[in-house]
């Protein structure tokens, strides 16, 4: 079984055994040793809870600045323009869930959950602070990028680069293998309290709304990247098929990469060189499913737990920070997610109940999040392949 696949299995062994254990020993109970078991939960979800939060400032300078750094320090006329549409496309289809969800989410009639959920007690807590506030982390890893970049400073661009392989490293070794416990015992939680049978039926519709916005934004991709190089779209789509299982099996573009690039190879409206260059960049940098899918669901959750969506410009500023963050967050199976949970706690001020209820669904479905992605970078790579030829590059 590949990584990607035992991860998933253990999701869902953790949300199943989870939910369960939370029926079988509701709140109140009068089961022998149902009062310990209720403790130990509660006390080992604040403490992976803890471990998760102090890892998040980490994440985040790891994975922005040598990012920063390593695209500055490439710049070339066609990696900024892949850099600025990859990051339009990601925003704008984060804009669009923004708005499917403001539209939808208030009529699935959910808000009545926000009553019920009670906190599991922890009887001890190891209190595991930060090394700095989420937003100072954000504001330090843009200032330091950008200053490495300006200065031409290879020695701070260099310590970047490994820092990130050493944070890579702590989120595949620890943060990673924790997820399935952690969301585990968020939803023991949530069946403990009773939310849980009035919450999934919520998720599972939300699911699907999801998956119908990822073939919408594709559609508006290939759409675009037809009209703009005067090619047909649906020629490079039709080749991608192979692309989008592979990834719906491996969660993962990089996994999928070496197949992805085989499809754009056949189609005959991309340029062989832009595809070589702009499909492994775009498997890095554009996320514009996962994108999609984690505003959708963040806004669900909002509704499910704290009842009520989050205010208007709070998400906007969400789905602007979200796509600069899909650019450099790491390549694992939820990565997206895991890279935006200081942005989904500054900002959207989710609890710890809020983030292991958006890690937990996010990861469930990110295999087509992945698909989608995946599949888009053939449209962008159409629009690569028209700007080479409308401004005179040279194949190479």
């Amino acid at each position: 079984m590949k990584k990607s696949e035992n991860f998933l299995a253990k999701l869902l062994v953790g949300v199943v055994a989870g939910a369960v254990l939370g029926l079988l020993i509701p709140q109140g109970s009068t089961l022998p040793f149902a009062e310990a078991v209720v403790n130990i939960v509660g006390t080992v979800k604040y403490i992976l809870g803890q471990l998760i939060n102090f890892c998040v400032p980490l994440i985040i300078i790891g994975f922005i600045a040598p990012s920063i750094t390593k695209l500055g320090s490439n710049a070339t006329r066609l990696l900024g323009v892949a850099i600025v549409i990859a990051y339009v496309s990601s925003v704008l289809a984060a804009f669009m869930s923004m708005g499917a969800g403001y539209a939808i989410i208030p009529h699935l009639n959910i808000a009545s959950a926000a009553e019920e959920g009670a906190g599991l007690p922890v009887p001890f807590e190891l209190a595991i602070p930060q090394i700095m506030p989420v937003m100072s982390a954000l504001v330090f890893s843009v200032l330091i990028g950008l200053a490495a970049v300006w200065t031409k400073a290879k020695t701070v661009a260099a310590i970047l680069e490994e820092f990130q392989n050493i944070v890579l490293d702590i989120v595949k070794r620890v943060v990673i293998p924790i997820l399935p416990f952690f969301i585990a015992s968020t939803f023991f939680q949530l069946g403990w309290n009773g939310s849980i049978t009035k919450q999934l039926p919520v998720f599972l519709i939300a699911i699907v709304i999801v998956m119908a916005g990822h073939y919408i934004w594709l559609a508006i991709l290939y759409l675009t990247a037809g009209a703009y190089s005067g090619r047909s779209g649906i020629e490079v789509v039709k080749h991608y098929g192979p692309a989008y299982l592979t990834a719906v099996g491996t969660m993962s573009s990089a996994a999928t990469l070496a197949v992805a690039l085989q499809c754009a190879h056949k189609s005959e409206n991309l340029r062989s060189d832009m595809v070589d260059f702009g499909v492994p960049l775009f498997a890095n940098i554009h996320l514009c499913g996962s994108v999609l899918t984690e505003v959708f669901f963040c806004m669900t959750v909002s509704q499910v737990l704290y009842g009520e969506l989050p205010e208007f410009g709070t998400m906007a500023l969400f789905c602007v920070l979200l796509a600069v963050f899909a650019i450099g967050a790491p390549g694992v199976p939820g990565g997206t997610v895991v890279a935006s949970l200081g942005l989904i706690a500054g900002v959207l001020m989710f609890d710890d109940a809020g983030r292991g209820l958006m890690l937990a669904i996010f990861a469930l479905q990110d295999s087509f999040g992945t698909a989608c992605n995946v599949t888009g970078d053939g449209a962008l790579t159409l629009i690569l392949t028209g700007y080479a030829e409308k401004h005179g590059i040279a194949k190479t």
